[in-house]
């Protein structure tokens, strides 16, 4: 949502109160084979409003994909207290990845957005990678984690989802990574032998025999 305090009242009167551009985004993304969760600090008690607002959001023909929601399970006195009052939502978000994280054998947070610096503190704490790590301010503008020349928004981003979320195939055999032009240029230059590298240092500087001196 743009802003926290809104985002938790307009939707109850039927507002649409959803960052333009958000559902082409990560439509795209889970295109290309990823997972997401939707995560908020709010009360379980507003559950089904929450629910509700998700799925309502679509802009043009499309909608968010579909995923959990974890809330807040406490009041929704407490929640909002949290949240807008005491501004640290990022105790509860910790808490509830670490939960997720648990159980899993490695971390299965690749990126995450957020709208304030509170969730860069929650997914730093997941040792999420800072340039995967992007806020959105009530303009749209979205920004990577400090980083003081990256400006984006969600609709910009989309056309460049490829370079940050890489697609990946998937086979009988399990997932592998799709060949194209952006997995191709990240992979890691191949190890050589050592009679590999002789080679290749032949190649670029060839033995010149040196005269005997008399």
């Amino acid at each position: 949502t743009k802003s926290d305090a809104l985002g938790q009242i307009l939707p109850i009167i039927g507002r649409d109160w959803s960052q333009s551009g958000v559902a082409q985004l990560f439509t795209r993304i889970n295109s290309n084979g990823y997972k997401l969760i939707y995560l908020s600090a709010r009360a379980i008690g507003q559950s089904r409003s929450t629910k509700d607002m998700l799925k309502n959001i679509r802009q043009g023909e499309l909608v968010l994909p579909d995923g959990p929601l974890f809330l807040n399970p406490t009041s929704l006195f407490s929640a909002f207290h949290r949240e807008v009052i005491l501004k640290n939502p990022e105790e509860f978000k910790i808490s509830c990845l670490k939960d997720i994280a648990d159980l899993f054998p490695c971390s299965p947070f690749y990126a995450g957005f957020g709208n304030k610096f509170n969730d860069v503190v929650a997914y730093r704490a997941l040792n999420i990678p800072s340039f995967r790590i992007f806020t959105i301010n009530p303009q749209g503008q979205l920004r990577h984690d400090l980083s003081l020349t990256f400006l984006s928004s969600y609709s910009r981003m989309s056309d460049i989802v490829d370079h940050f979320f890489p697609s990946l195939g998937h086979t009988d055999h399990g997932t592998f990574m799709e060949y194209n032009p952006v997995n191709f240029w990240r992979n890691p230059i191949a190890q050589l032998t050592i009679e590999e590298l002789a080679l290749v240092s032949n190649v670029i500087q060839p033995n010149v025999e040196q005269p005997e001196k008399k």
